[in-house]
């Protein structure tokens, strides 16, 4: 019951992936990398750390500055118009953030506006952050300003905003808790001109999943990633269980050379090994999904089970109702498919469910190994990310954690879903 109820949680979870995030949309949103996720953080740990005793890690504030002041310049010709614009916010995180930038918008024809920014902090100081001509989008990251570092005692822009910069020498001390201030004085030379500015101060958590190098939220992937799992291992099962009992069934009644030619191919499948070609396959042929499916399909079709499949049908072939099926005129495929199969499909249903998470696992891992299909979200691509991005060293564990952790629960629910199936359905167990 256990395993069931964990089985219908990860069915849950698949359905409502597909439904809350059409294809179209996740396809998008996985590829589109920071063009799409330009107002998230990198590399973010998991919004619900900060439920956790003492953790109060900074979340992204992204506000849009309101015109404050407009007006025209006296001393400038030409009707040169000055526009105000500022946005304030409360911070009262106990870490710096990760990064800040501004995103400045501008309605010009010919002469693009200027900018000159001002950074006020809760104690009162005014930082200048420059002055810069604006474009139709103009990004400026804060936090790579060079000459603004330099300003803030060598300290990076991130920091060096929100500290307390009165400690000689400055270093990065707590953080400076309080009200602070974004305010840009703009120059519209036209009188159809127009300003605008965002500002983003990206935090250190996002989500429920985080964030990885890319700014992707690892909630699509991991949402998405389970129905291709579930989907994979369920047609994958299906394809290659239901076929070799087909097969066994079929070398069993007819005997003979057929019998034998698919010993010698099963025996022969029996000693190839599956991940080099699958490997091989995806290297020079096509890194589909659908074809990896059908090349492990065709893989496991002849593999050990019919030798398995083959001692019961040789069994169920000499019973009594066989010879009375005969007797009044049923045909080979009639009593393949009405007398022999249906005997032998409760030795088949355990198997086909633990079947399905070693079908997961080896999607994964051809996705881990960077063969998998490019485009999907799934569990073997996050991996993949964060090894080659080398998360465990850079202490970003929840990147490898999450994924590893749904490929456990995957496996650890089919797999007591399919002993407890054993139990109810083996005719030799049952007599224990």
């Amino acid at each position: 019951m256990a395993g069931l109820a964990l089985v219908v949680v990860l069915v849950v979870v698949a359905v409502g992936a597909v439904i809350a995030i059409p294809y179209d949309e996740a396809i998008q949103l996985w590829r589109g990398g920071e063009a799409i996720w330009i107002e998230t953080p990198r590399n973010a740990l998991p919004g619900w750390v900060n439920v956790l005793p003492g953790v109060n890690l900074p979340e992204t504030i992204a506000l849009r500055a309101s015109q404050r002041v407009t007006g025209t310049v006296p001393e400038q010709s030409g009707g040169v118009r000055a526009a105000a614009l500022a946005v304030s916010f409360d911070y009262q995180y106990d870490d710096f953030p990760s990064e800040v930038a501004l995103f400045f918008e501008a309605a010009f024809e010919q002469r693009q506006p200027l900018a000159s920014v001002s950074w006020l902090m809760p104690d009162g100081r005014r930082v200048s952050l420059g002055e810069q001509t604006v474009g139709a989008s103009t990004r400026y990251v804060v936090s790579q300003d060079q000459r603004l570092s330099q300003r803030l005692g060598g300290l990076p822009p991130e920091m060096g905003l929100f500290t307390d910069q009165r400690i000689d020498p400055p270093q990065a001390g707590p953080v400076l808790k309080g009200r602070y201030e974004l305010a840009v004085d703009g120059l519209l030379f036209e009188e159809k001109s127009d300003l605008g500015v965002k500002l983003v101060v990206y935090g250190k958590v996002h989500g429920v999943a985080g964030t990885d190098h890319r700014r992707r939220d690892l909630a699509v992937a991991l949402l998405w990633g389970t129905p291709i799992a579930l989907a994979f291992g369920l047609l994958a099962a299906v394809g290659s269980s239901v076929t070799t009992l087909a097969i066994a069934a079929v070398g069993v009644w007819y005997g003979g050379w057929i019998d034998a030619a698919i010993q010698r191919v099963t025996e022969v499948n029996a000693i190839l090994p599956a991940l080099p070609i699958l490997i091989l396959v995806t290297t020079f042929y096509s890194r589909s999904l659908w074809v990896i499916l059908a090349v492990v399909i065709l893989l496991n079709i002849f593999s050990l089970g019919i030798k398995f499949y083959r001692a019961f049908f040789l069994q169920v072939r000499e019973s009594p109702y066989i010879e009375a099926a005969r007797a009044y005129g049923a045909g080979s495929r009639r009593i393949i498919v009405r007398y022999m199969i249906p005997r032998v499909l409760p030795l088949l249903a355990p198997g086909f469910v633990t079947a399905i998470p070693s079908f997961v696992f080896l999607e994964t891992s051809l996705a881990f190994l960077g063969l998998g299909d490019p485009s999907l979200p799934t569990w073997g691509k996050i991996l993949n990310d964060a090894y080659q991005n080398g998360a465990l060293y850079k202490g970003y564990y929840y990147w490898v954690l999450q994924p590893s952790a749904l490929l456990m629960l995957t496996g650890l629910s089919f797999a007591m879903v399919g002993f407890a199936l054993d139990r109810v359905l083996n005719p030799r167990l049952r007599l224990q």
